[in-house]
């Protein structure tokens, strides 16, 4: 859930390190006709291949050779194989702010970019996405590419004929605005379920996430080794309240991810859209599509949250260290990442990159002025520390249990809850 595609993960995140990370072998590499070819990962619609061919025209020594995986959780996982493997990391590779601080215990696998510059543009970052970045001995792993303000995409046709407000403006103040609580979105759920007999959201787990961002502390206290789960009052309450949300029908009982049939169908009508959710809902859709009823609205209830955002770094093992930390700098540079915001809807993590979309629009969400929104959106955003088994936590504790929610096998708050100790504990000890 932490990241853009959840996939149920493999791997124990800080267990897998426990190996020797020394001797890893190189990626990328050169040819007969003098190229180098570097070899970069990524992971679902981050719209980072849309600067591809520009970087290939302006620089012909290099050939980008690219993979993108389905997203955050097999990105996640394959990185810890090959890490404790000891064997096939790109040169650049994509790292997605879940499990960032995993990674951050084997830094020694990435170079460090103040080594490539990175220094001379720190300017560029928001002060806490640079630090995000950084491990604890203050080396720079990873660069910062796009964070992830959220407000809620939603069917403004299916809102019309159910007789709620549809213009974004008013869906906004309907949620309550800037006083935009849960408590309202679960009422508003409740009259759009009575009115149309249809599920509101796909499932709980976006939300469920959105509010655990919202916390001061998460799944972790600051320190980022210390659980912050077991007696967090907070969370149990939220979690009860979504099982009475999903008793009461608001639910449409679908898996969180890969659900554009769905969605097509008009079977449920919101989303809690982080800015790079954007492109995954309009990638259900043909190419061109500006007809598909989704509106996108300037509210979040409980108030603003960050929800994911990725970072680029630098193999150690690379063989061309120098090129690939060129090309992941440029990548992560204001003009590029304004560029993935157009393209697949990432918001950018630089101050000029967020001044290059402020006034875009999406014409697939009612020409919604997403710069504008994205830009309101951020303001008031904290980054959360996020510990080394955060990822795993949102798949392997929290996921199951929704799972059971939405199929109704689990009709208690309690119930629901006790079970989720029970799956963190056999996952901690």
């Amino acid at each position: 859930m932490n990241s853009r595609r959840a996939t149920t993960a493999t791997i124990a995140g800080a267990a897998i390190f426990a190996m020797a990370l020394t001797g890893c072998s190189a990626s990328g590499g050169g040819s007969d006709d003098g190229k180098i070819t570097l070899s970069v990962t990524t992971f679902g619609t981050m719209g980072v291949d849309a600067n591809y061919e520009k970087y290939m025209e302006e620089n012909p020594n290099i050939v980008i050779e690219a993979t993108n995986l389905e997203g955050g959780g097999a990105a996640r996982d394959d990185a810890y194989a090959k890490i404790a493997a000891g064997t096939g990391l790109s040169d650049v590779v994509a790292i997605e702010e879940g499990w960032l601080s995993t990674i951050q215990e084997v830094s020694g696998s990435f170079v460090d970019l103040r080594d490539y510059g990175i220094e001379d543009v720190k300017s560029d970052w928001l002060d806490w996405k640079y630090e995000q970045g950084t491990d604890a001995d203050g080396r720079v792993i990873g660069a910062g590419l796009d964070i992830g303000p959220q407000g809620i995409c939603y069917r403004g046709d299916l809102f019309e004929t159910a007789g709620l407000p549809s213009e974004r403006s008013e869906v906004a103040e309907y949620f309550g605005g800037e006083d935009a609580s849960w408590d309202r979105f679960f009422e508003v759920g409740n009259e759009y379920v009575e009115a149309s007999g249809k599920a509101f959201y796909h499932s709980p787990r976006f939300f469920w996430n959105s509010f655990v961002n919202q916390q001061a502390e998460g799944y972790y206290k600051a320190d980022g080794e210390t659980l912050n789960i077991e007696g967090n009052s907070a969370l149990k309450n939220q979690l009860a309240m979504i099982v009475d949300a999903e008793t009461a029908g608001l639910g449409a009982g679908l898996p969180g991810w890969d659900v554009g049939p769905q969605a097509k169908a008009g079977d449920f009508a919101t989303y809690m859209c982080p800015s790079w959710m954007l492109g995954i809902v309009q990638g259900y859709y043909d190419e061109g599509t500006t007809d598909s009823g989704w509106d996108f609205a300037d509210v979040l209830p409980g108030g603003a949250a960050n929800w994911g955002g990725a970072f680029l770094g630098v193999a150690e093992s690379s063989e061309h260290k120098e090129e690939a930390a060129a090309l992941a700098l440029w990548l992560a540079a204001p003009e590029q990442q304004a560029a993935a915001f157009e393209v697949a809807g990432p918001f950018p993590s630089t101050v000029e990159g967020q001044a290059l979309v402020a006034d875009s629009t999406n014409a697939f969400f009612n020409n919604a002025p997403v710069g504008e929104i994205f830009s309101a959106r951020s303001e008031g955003v904290i980054a959360q520390v996020k510990g080394p088994e955060d990822s795993n936590i949102q798949d392997n504790v929290f996921g199951p249990v929704f799972d059971r929610i939405g199929q109704g096998e689990i009709t208690d708050g309690d119930t629901a809850w006790d079970e989720a100790m029970e799956l963190l504990n056999q996952m901690v000890g």
